[in-house]
């Protein structure tokens, strides 16, 4: 019953978006009283938070699975692979990226519970300027002055074994890579981008070296 109400509250959320999301309407559509599904979800907002865990909980499996395919390579093709496989998930769910990575729900706030599932990808990102640090193979990028502080609390916060410089470099390309898949796929990228698949790897790869990856 849970995944029913979760896959209608999807159909719904692809047909009027998120801020429309309404618990009676998903009751009214399975042919259930609402007394009878908030014993399931309590309230809209922990239905929302029930499908942006499983967004996010399916896109960091995704990328989890391509990296996992060239674990064994070098550390700019395991990224790229981590890059194209969040591309890859946001064209086949662009409903599912939109409510985790678009516009934030009037009056919702994301609560805890969700990060864990939301770090998946970053904690993978990490892992791979990792173990290019370990080898000696990561040129770690330079920082202003003004930028120091901010990326020494960072470093201590997310990934305090690498260079603070390392990790402002990584938060700056983990974001600009979900700007590039959100670029595309919300139409930002026509008559601009005709070849998207190529550019796509090209600018991934340029993320990759700015992080210090070679």
């Amino acid at each position: 019953m849970t995944a029913a109400i979760k896959e209608e509250a999807r159909r719904q959320l692809a047909a009027e978006g998120p801020t429309k999301l309404s618990l009676r309407a998903v009751a009214r559509e399975l042919g259930m009283v609402s007394s009878a599904l908030y014993r399931y979800f309590p309230s809209r907002d922990d239905l929302l938070t029930a499908l942006i865990i499983d967004a996010y909980d399916s896109l960091g499996e995704r990328a989890e699975t391509a990296h996992a395919t060239v674990a064994d390579a070098a550390p700019v093709e395991r990224w790229v692979a981590v890059g194209e496989a969040v591309r890859g998930w946001a064209l086949a769910h662009p409903q599912e990226y939109a409510l985790i990575y678009g516009t934030p729900v009037p009056g919702y706030s994301a609560p805890q519970t969700t990060v864990p599932a939301a770090a998946r990808v970053g904690l993978l990102l990490i892992d791979i300027v990792r173990d290019a640090h370990r080898r000696h193979e990561l040129e770690v990028p330079l920082l202003t002055d003004e930028l120091v502080p901010e990326a020494v609390r960072m470093g201590a916060e997310l990934a305090p074994d690498l260079p603070p410089g390392a990790v402002a470099a990584l938060v700056a390309a983990w974001s600009q890579l979900y700007g590039l898949v959100g670029f595309e796929l919300f139409g930002q990228f026509n008559r601009v981008v005709e070849e998207r698949e190529p550019f796509f790897r090209y600018a991934v790869t340029r993320l990759a070296h700015g992080v210090g990856l070679r």
